[in-house]
């Protein structure tokens, strides 16, 4: 329950639809939608278009794209709008390239743009209204102009020196060679220009047209592999989605080249615990977060990969014999001295989520991976291309070594909790590496300790990563001590943890509740 002498937002309610976001105007923009008469996908890609104008340190259509669909009385479908890497990246040009990893820098990095295909395959299996319709509101704000607002000048000013070396994005993410403040009107017409030719002539203006061509050109400039085959071949996957009981709900992700089975198998580990004996932030239980964390993240990093391209032992990663195994490896009051697994670091994404008055649920996120992607925007159409094919590796011996057409171990992983064969939740926290970390602590905070969206999200993060743990701000000394005596790293960060956004039904009154994180400028806002 909320308390009001203390600093802090009021759970959102709503009986007629909901959506929660990172941007005023991205939830403004899918609540206009619900209003006129879209559903929840109509209104969730909307929003995305929106931020990817407004938010462009995070997201685009540069980038990728995962979604969840929740319809009553039937299975919840998942997409996976992840790109590949160019058909000319084979075993010859690897052994030839002298390439010891995909580095985030890397043009090897920058695999074909998923997003606006996902978009389309959204809207044309489960929406209502085009990709041009949904594109209109991006559109205005990128050639009217709009606030910057404190988050994305947070995030800005921290990359005016990446921005400054690529010439593309220097003209379009720099005024006058630095980076806009809180409250300064920018425009992004280059970028509005060029959603209105998608919104014009369909998705293949973006993958069989002029703006792959520039892409393209920008990136064998560069030395980079993409050729127009490789994104005239782009096609999203409509994918089954891969589950868990934790608490007696039905906690669901979307299956690789997501991290979405490290969630379950963190939360598989947890269940083997009674955490509703702590206090919430009690060190105890986020010392268990920790270490489960720490043990299915290096097993994910083992396994996952592009399921097209190799076998991922989902089923046996998912096992009870697999949480047992890895629960008995925990010490209670120690850290494990093992080192953890150097995966790809936090990195920077949005996350909607919307449900309509039909009780129709999509859990939807966005990315460009790093803060402004690989810092590349082609001069003409101001994309800004996303770094996503650093989750690759470069030996050939793993099962995530880049390939032709493969997809890369991706990070982002929207989500969904069922209960009695209903969807009782759509939900999703950003942060590159940390959201299977984040996913945990938020539904563990619920579930375990009956705390409400609202709540949840705002509860102080830690995530122990690269011999480390991070603590947020509001992680009080004494719990950072407690666990320094535990045996971990603990050091403050002065970048918040993801972020974070749910909605939840409650099926019986009829009522929507959402939450939306203060890690970031944006809401939970129903009609």
């Amino acid at each position: 329950m909320t308390s009001f002498h203390t600093i802090g937002r009021s759970l959102a309610f709503a009986r007629h639809g909901m959506c929660a976001t990172s941007h005023p105007l991205g939830v403004l923009a899918a609540l206009d939608m619900l209003r006129s008469g879209g559903n929840a996908v109509d209104a969730a890609v909307t929003a995305a278009a929106v931020l990817g104008v407004v938010e462009p340190q995070m997201t685009g259509i540069g980038g990728d794209c995962f979604a969840m669909i929740s319809k009553p009385g039937e299975p919840v479908a998942g997409l996976n709008g992840s790109g590949r890497a160019a058909m000319a990246a084979d075993r010859d040009w690897l052994a030839g390239s002298g390439l010891d990893d995909i580095g985030a820098d890397s043009i090897h990095a920058v695999t074909v743009p998923g997003a606006v295909d996902a978009w389309d395959r959204l809207l044309r299996d489960h929406g209502t209204i085009s990709l041009g319709q949904a594109l209109g509101p991006a559109i205005d704000h990128a050639t009217s102009g709009w606030v910057v607002t404190p988050r994305v000048a947070f995030d800005w000013a921290q990359d005016a020196g990446m921005l400054a070396r690529d010439a593309g994005a220097a003209r379009h993410y720099l005024v006058g060679g630095k980076t806009p403040a809180a409250g300064d009107v920018y425009f992004s017409r280059a970028l509005g220009a060029t959603l209105q030719m998608i919104a014009d002539d369909g998705r293949d203006a973006f993958y069989r047209g002029t703006i792959a061509d520039d892409i393209i050109a920008t990136l064998r400039s560069r030395g980079g592999l993409l050729a127009k085959g490789d994104f005239a071949a782009t096609a999203a996957s409509a994918v089954t989605p891969v589950s868990c009981d934790y608490g007696g709900h039905e906690v669901l992700e979307l299956p690789p080249n997501g991290q979405g089975a490290t969630a379950l198998l963190i939360f598989n580990i947890l269940s083997r615990f009674d955490l509703s004996k702590f206090a919430p932030g009690d060190p105890g239980q986020l010392h268990l977060e920790i270490e489960a964390v720490r043990l299915a993240r290096e097993y994910g990093a083992r396994v996952i990969a592009d399921p097209d391209a190799t076998a991922v032992p989902v089923a046996e990663m998912l096992s009870a014999e697999t949480a047992d195994q890895l629960a008995g490896r925990i010490d209670l009051k120690r850290r494990r001295d093992e080192p953890d697994f150097d995966g790809p670091g936090n990195a920077d994404t949005v996350y909607i989520t919307v449900v309509d008055k039909n009780r129709m649920a999509v859990s939807f996120i966005n990315s460009i991976f790093r803060h402004f992607g690989s810092g590349i925007a082609t001069e003409k159409t101001g994309i800004m291309l996303h770094n996503r094919g650093s989750g690759f590796c470069a030996d050939p011996d793993r099962p995530n070594c880049i390939a032709p057409g493969k997809r890369p171990f991706h990070t982002i992983i929207p989500a969904m909790v069922r209960r009695d064969g209903r969807t009782v939740m759509s939900f999703g926290v950003m942060g590159g590496s940390y959201q299977p970390a984040g996913h945990a602590h938020v539904l563990t905070n619920m579930l375990d300790h009956g705390m409400d969206p609202q709540a949840a999200i705002d509860d102080p993060r830690v995530f122990g990563a690269a011999g480390r743990v991070d603590a947020e701000w509001g992680v009080p000394d004494e719990t950072c001590a407690r666990l320094a005596a535990m045996g971990h790293r603990v050091e403050r960060t002065d970048n918040p943890l993801g972020g974070g956004q749910i909605i939840r039904i409650d099926w019986e009154n009829g009522v929507l509740a959402g939450g939306s994180d203060a890690r970031k400028d944006g809401m939970a806002l129903g009609i």
